[in-house]
């Protein structure tokens, strides 16, 4: 098994809230990018920490980027003695949180995946790697300002940051290391935390729709919505109907 590396955060909210919360982020981004996550949750009066995963951030560099390593270390991303109250994960970081809650049922208490790369293969697979391209080749604000200009500004700054900061060959080895087995469909089947997906609008652009999102969703600790308008990333496309739906999950 792959040794875990010890990831780095980032905070909101007080250090003495009563609820701690973990935000994972997805592929080629960081845990700034989690900064709608984490704000509507220190709004509400939780503590939330967001991971660098490996190889993105300021994180530790290695040479396993399989969903196992990136799984393994959230795993030993711990909340003190205590289980946390919430992981929140986006993309790649909810197929390496279903990992983690298949793995030790005490890791947390809830989960929620927004639009996760539960199973990646073929079209989206590829589409992905060229979304990283694009990325690598110009990651500047002015270029995410182009291809998404409904983003915040802060979102801007933050996607060219973590561009900036992540290992391009990190990012790439994962793509090709998971190639042929990124796949977490039988974890998320064992998961007996309850979990909630936010979902993207398959007419925009989403990773967990039709046969994928309804064989995950036998599973009877899962339950899904869906941010209508909102592509891969509903916290940036549509971020208040998206804290509508964290809070409104938080609330039941």
């Amino acid at each position: 098994m792959t040794s875990p590396v010890i990831l780095p955060l980032t905070s909101w909210g007080s250090s003495s809230a009563p609820l701690r919360a973990l935000l994972v982020h997805g592929l080629g981004s960081n845990g700034a990018l989690m900064w709608r996550t984490g704000t509507a949750l220190s709004d509400a009066g939780w503590r939330a920490d967001a991971v660098d995963l490996r190889g993105h951030g300021t994180a530790p560099r290695a040479l396993d980027y399989t969903i196992a390593a990136y799984g393994t270390d959230l795993q030993h991303t711990r909340n003190g003695e205590q289980p946390w109250d919430l992981v929140v994960a986006h993309s790649l970081g909810g197929a390496a949180a279903t990992w983690a809650a298949a793995a030790d049922a005490t890791w947390t208490k809830r989960l929620i995946l927004v639009d996760p790369a539960v199973h990646l293969a073929g079209r989206d697979h590829r589409l992905i790697r060229a979304s990283q391209q694009r990325s690598f080749a110009d990651g500047s604000v002015a270029a995410s300002m182009d291809q998404h200009p409904h983003w915040h500004q802060q979102d801007h700054e933050l996607k060219a940051l973590s561009v900036a900061q992540s290992s391009h060959w990190a990012i790439e080895q994962t793509l090709d290391q998971n190639e042929t087995t990124w796949d977490v469909r039988a974890e998320a089947a064992r998961i007996t935390t309850p979990t909630h997906v936010i979902g993207a609008d398959p007419e925009v652009y989403s990773i967990f729709t039709g046969e994928l999102a309804a064989s995950v969703l036998q599973n009877p600790a899962f339950t899904m919505s869906v941010v209508y308008g909102a592509g891969h990333s509903p916290h940036r496309d549509k971020p208040a109907e998206y804290v509508e739906q964290l809070l409104a999950t938080l609330a039941r």
